[in-house]
């Protein structure tokens, strides 16, 4: 199963492009998408889960398009837990899971089966006879991400899915992405940069609807390669200036002073060592790499 979306552009009444002649193609396994706020990911999501149609170019879904005519048998393959979710607050866990599944077509026995092994799977279990108003954020997260596996989608497509999660909780709902990519494809759109690094070494970055990358995460972290640095500053008053001339990604304290992570395009002109490059370190690098000689000037 892979995607391919071609020159998408996305285009709204009030006249804001959201998506600009976007090329990408998803394939199987967990692709990354990162961006930050505003980016045009939940728009690239809104149009691949038929919610969206695109005003031009065109989504090939492992060869079927993306035309009014195919969503029913597109929103057969896909499975999709959006970032905002309100599912049925009068009903308990278990009644809101197979209703859910009853509307995605599963029969009943199937889906019963089903919700037993993802309650689980995502430590539900003990909680399914509780409505679905008396839940924290992270428990409605996860019921959330059960709905959307009932079907057992062929694409699966989550948006921020570790958002108000702990990080057992977290490290869990990763896991269980990763073994249900293994036959399948796994769209996995978040601003957590460590949660792609811990299950995808595919990813797209977005900004102001656009890709700035898309690739491997070995060469993404390769682009940022000698671009990050490791400095001392004495006291806050130098960590303040340095702050002010160049990208610190990270502060910390120590007994001999004051240890910042730099991110430039230049050795900075000051005691500093190069470093091992971050996933985070490289997003950070990618997003802002157009402005590192103006900062510096």
């Amino acid at each position: 199963m892979s995607i391919k979306i071609n020159d998408l552009t996305v285009t709204f009444k009030n006249g804001v492009t959201a998506i600009k002649h976007a090329n990408l193609e998803i394939p199987q396994g967990i692709f990354g998408l990162l961006g930050e706020n505003g980016a045009g990911k939940t728009t690239l999501m809104r149009v691949l889960t038929t919610l969206l149609p695109p005003t031009e170019g065109t989504v090939d879904l492992d060869g079927i398009m993306y035309y009014e005519g195919n969503y029913e048998k597109i929103q057969k393959k896909i499975g999709y837990l959006p970032q905002e979710i309100e599912l049925y607050p009068g009903l308990t866990i278990e009644e809101c899971l197979e209703y859910m599944g009853a509307l995605a077509g599963v029969p009943k026995d199937l889906c019963k089966k089903r919700i037993a092994e993802y309650l689980e799977m995502t430590s539900l279990s003990e909680h399914r006879k509780k409505k679905m108003r008396q839940l924290s954020g992270g428990m409605k997260r996860r019921v959330g991400l059960v709905q959307a596996l009932l079907n057992e989608p062929e694409f699966l497509i989550v948006d921020e899915p570790t958002t108000g999660l702990d990080p057992e909780e977290r490290i869990r709902i990763r896991n269980l992405l990763a073994d249900f990519s293994e036959k399948r494809t796994v769209l996995f759109s978040t601003h957590v940069v460590e949660d792609l690094t811990a299950t995808c070494n595919r990813l797209a970055v977005m900004k102001k609807g656009e890709f700035l990358y898309a690739g491997g995460m070995r060469e993404l972290l390769d682009e940022a390669r000698g671009h990050v640095w490791v400095c001392e500053a004495g006291d806050d008053e130098q960590a303040r200036e340095l702050e002010r001339k160049y990208h610190v990604s990270s502060k910390q304290y120590t007994k001999d002073g004051i240890r910042l992570r730099i991110i430039c395009e230049n050795k900075p002109d000051i005691p500093c060592a190069s470093c091992e490059v971050s996933l985070e370190d490289a997003y950070i690098y990618l997003m802002n790499r157009k402005n590192y000689s103006k900062r510096i000037k």
